[in-house]
């Protein structure tokens, strides 16, 4: 190891330096190594958020590990080089994992034994499951990602609203904290989408494809939100040829039951035509069977797929995943 291991907050340089690395990584694998998430905290000084980074001779940045003890369980993200893959640095860098997911929570609290670790992999690559696999890591989840034309005799039909919903788009300043009370509600039981704040919401709010034309609020009757849609388009795409995300689609609750989720996928999906996308691509885990089989009838097919991996030891602990994340060496 050229230089050693640097645990703790990232000045801006050096998020920069991570996101170059990110780069040179996803240019050499032909996938990103680090999802959205990972990519927002880099600039996060939070006891929950653990950075620790590898600098090579010339002080670049060749290797980086994130995780997140904010859930149920450590999430692990980490990304190396690819010219300096297979010297041992993925393996420092997951060892660090394991002992700070070990690290009882900063409350003191002596019944605290640290959580569950789950490390996540892009594009479920040949390498990562090798890599995995010799270290006694076991699969434990997949991410599918999905895709759907939106040109030609598929272009998406016009949507058609449930009796008492009302459709408008949001507001930012003034439906932020409402907005984040309904994604609770939406998504109580999902690892990740669930335990989004309000500063989550700003840190995404401040990225250059945030558009609140692009997040459409259903609105029922007396006034309270029932559900959502969340529609997300990179900034760095070609004009003729563009993704259009379903972000996050979500339904109160109270609200299921109407046809609300039906109607917002289709209000996403003409959005996303409207705006000049030519296919439309989402997330969803691949044991969740009932979206599964509604994308499958709104045109949705397999493109590719992110899988979590756990210490075989703590494959079966019950314990729920975290966010699609890096790649190992």
């Amino acid at each position: 190891m050229s230089a050693p291991l640097e645990i703790g907050p990232l000045a801006p340089a050096t998020q920069d330096a991570v996101r170059a690395l990110a780069a040179a990584a996803a240019a050499h694998d032909g996938v990103a190594p680090l999802s959205e998430q990972p990519l927002l905290n880099l600039g996060v000084d939070d006891a929950a958020v653990t950075h620790a980074l590898v600098r090579g001779p010339a002080g670049d940045a060749v290797a980086y590990l994130q995780v997140d003890r904010g859930g149920d369980v450590a999430s692990a993200e980490l990304v190396v080089h690819p010219a300096h893959r297979r010297a041992g640095t993925g393996t420092l860098l997951l060892g660090t994992a394991e002992r700070d997911a070990r690290l009882p929570e900063r409350s003191g609290a002596p019944d605290q034994r640290g959580k569950p670790l789950r490390v996540w992999a892009h594009g479920d690559l040949e390498s990562a499951r090798g890599f995995a696999a010799a270290r006694g890591y076991t699969l434990v989840r997949e991410l599918l990602f999905l895709a759907r034309p939106l040109t030609g005799a598929d272009a998406p039909p016009a949507p058609d609203a449930p009796g008492g919903i009302t459709l408008r788009t949001f507001r930012p300043g003034d439906d932020d904290e409402a907005w984040v009370a309904l994604n609770a509600r939406a998504f109580a039981d999902h690892p990740e989408q669930g335990r989004l704040t309000v500063d989550d919401l700003h840190r995404r709010m401040a990225e250059p494809w945030f558009d609140a034309d692009g997040l459409w609020l259903a609105q029922d009757e007396d006034g309270t939100l029932a559900g959502s849609i969340w529609t997300k388009i990179p900034t760095d795409q070609p004009q003729d040829d563009r993704d259009g995300e379903i972000y996050a689609v979500g339904v109160s609750p109270q609200a299921q039951g109407r046809g609300i989720g039906g109607f917002l996928t289709a209000v996403g999906l003409h959005g996303l035509r409207a705006a000049g996308c030519t296919r439309a691509v989402l997330y969803v885990d691949g044991d969740n069977a009932a979206a599964l089989a509604t994308y499958a009838r709104t045109g949705f097919t397999r493109a590719a797929v992110d899988t979590q991996y756990a210490p075989a030891a703590r494959a079966h602990d019950g314990a729920p995943g975290s966010a699609p994340a890096g790649r190992t060496d």
